[in-house]
């Protein structure tokens, strides 16, 4: 009965191996990397500027297609913290700056039509960045929890910067199509080739460069070596001739030998309609 018994036991544990699992191996890998829907949503509803530096986002299509919305939302909050632990350091990042961008953007439909811009939500002493109104992997959570102490301190990417999304019309632009792994750094690069040759945000003038103020409050993670930047003059250095068409002071960037000062930033809404 002894022999009987065990052998018993070995089917049956064979056979919720069987069962479960190519289940659990099934659902590991079960997430949409691509983002389908999230970037159906972002190439129905995010457009180009004419200057192909700046982008709009429709929140009002957004609005109506809300229910789409909560579905890429919930798809971000389902997954757990050892799925993510088992992605690559590209897909990581593409799910954080997706997340940060999908909820950055429901945060704004809370309100809207009824705001200009995304510093009116929030509290006197606590700003829509610090407002735990969504799930992320496994709990509570802000924006400033994605950007602040997991894309920046983490991931040793200072372009992070064009990719995150404030909904201002100060920010670099929102993509009209969802960050993946395969094409992160095609997509990153692009981003700082679009911000730093967008005249109104960077620009060389009066002797002098007038750039965004992201490179006065992240100044040190331009600083850090990634990328080859070891201080703030290599980023503009490198990206010379997309700030000005005058040879003299391409020149004159490239040998970083000119004065730096900083744009007031544009918090009005990216908006569409307005």
């Amino acid at each position: 009965m002894t022999t009987i018994s065990a052998q018993r036991r070995a089917i049956i544990s064979i056979a919720v191996c069987a069962v479960f699992l190519p289940a659990t191996s099934a659902f590991s890998q079960s997430f949409d990397h691509n983002y389908t829907a999230w970037n159906a949503l972002l190439a129905k509803h995010v457009k180009w500027l004419p200057d192909n530096k700046q982008s709009r986002a429709n929140y009002k299509g957004f609005a109506a297609d809300r229910a789409e919305l909560k579905q890429v939302l919930d798809g971000l909050s389902a997954v757990t913290q050892a799925q993510f632990n088992a992605w690559s350091k590209d897909q990581q990042m593409a799910f954080l700056i997706n997340a940060y961008n999908a909820f950055t953007i429901e945060i704004i439909l809370t309100k809207y039509p009824d705001l200009k811009s995304i510093k009116e939500l929030g509290s006197f002493n606590r700003g829509p960045w610090k407002n735990e109104f969504f799930t992320l992997l496994g709990a509570k959570r802000h924006l400033d929890w994605i950007e602040h102490e997991q894309l920046r301190p983490k991931y040793a990417e200072p372009r992070v910067h064009v990719a995150v999304n404030c909904a201002s019309i100060g920010c670099p632009a929102l993509f009209p199509e969802a960050f993946t792994a395969t094409k992160m750094e095609a997509m990153l690069e692009d981003g700082m080739r679009r911000f730093l040759g967008d005249r109104t945000r960077n620009k060389y003038e009066g002797g002098k460069l007038q750039v965004s103020n992201i490179f006065k409050w992240f100044k040190e993670d331009f600083e850090k070596g990634n990328k080859g930047f070891v201080k703030l003059e290599d980023v503009f250095a490198k990206y010379a001739d997309l700030l000005t068409t005058d040879e003299t002071a391409r020149n004159q960037i490239k040998a970083k030998s000119v004065s730096i000062s900083h744009l007031d930033y544009d918090w009005s809404l990216n908006d569409a309609g307005k």
